[in-house]
């Protein structure tokens, strides 16, 4: 290969490498609502119960249906925003907090059922609180010893013997909505001088879009100082 083709390839390699950190994150960007998207429709759509079925599906020769228009499940989505909005609306007001109350009682009596939704209305209210569940960012040995993985303390809980431990939620990358919860004594936790909000974005990005270097340094404390060294 001569010099000039050497160098022709390498400014397009550089050009690559440029295009590809611009359109990166609309690609992504345009992935993450086209799958939300798609999975959303396919609650949405179920509100369109009481529409023919003939008018939002094709009906084959062979007796078949097809799948539901697209502009049919725009419409679903429109109708399960104003829904939601109507239920806000009138949940603020006197006579919708009393039919709320009435029905978390009801649900609440119903075996199995009192778990499920008892569980994740504590979830909802905890996340949409205005207190953030996430209270510290901290690096944790995960997924097995020598390994570092980033997390957020959640919470505190008392162990054997009155040991404090805390509660780390570790999420996944780059979605972040589900993860693994861990319960570790403190003094295996190393807390970070990074925000939650620097630690989210470092999660999503799959590690991308690092933090400022002094991040990942352990905060000024005294129980810091006895947690094991972060490698730089």
């Amino acid at each position: 290969m001569t010099l000039d083709e050497n160098h022709y390839l390498k400014r397009w390699r550089s050009n690559f490498v440029a295009g590809l950190a611009i359109v990166m994150p609309g690609v992504i960007t345009f992935a993450v609502v086209v799958w939300i998207l798609a999975n959303v429709s396919n609650v949405t759509d179920k509100l369109l119960f009481f529409v023919p079925k003939s008018w939002i599906r094709t009906h084959f020769a062979d007796g078949s249906w097809g799948e539901i228009h697209w502009y049919w499940s725009w419409l679903a989505l429109i109708w399960a925003l104003f829904l939601v909005c109507l239920v806000g609306r009138y949940g603020r007001n006197y006579l919708g907090r009393k039919a709320i109350e009435w029905l978390d009682t009801a649900i609440m009596r119903v075996p199995l059922l009192n778990k499920i939704y008892g569980t994740i209305k504590q979830v909802n209210e905890s996340f949409s609180s205005n207190k953030s569940s996430f209270k510290q960012a901290v690096l944790v040995a995960f997924p097995y010893e020598g390994s570092r993985a980033v997390g957020f303390v959640t919470g505190e809980q008392a162990g054997l013997g009155g040991e404090k431990l805390l509660s780390v939620f570790i999420p996944t990358t780059p979605n972040p909505t589900s993860g693994f919860l861990l319960l570790l004594p403190e003094s295996e936790v190393i807390k970070l001088d990074m925000s939650v909000a620097e630690g989210i974005k470092f999660i999503i990005s799959l590690g991308a879009l690092s933090p400022d270097h002094n991040s990942l340094r352990l905060t000024a404390s005294p129980t810091d100082a006895a947690s094991p060294p972060v490698a730089r």
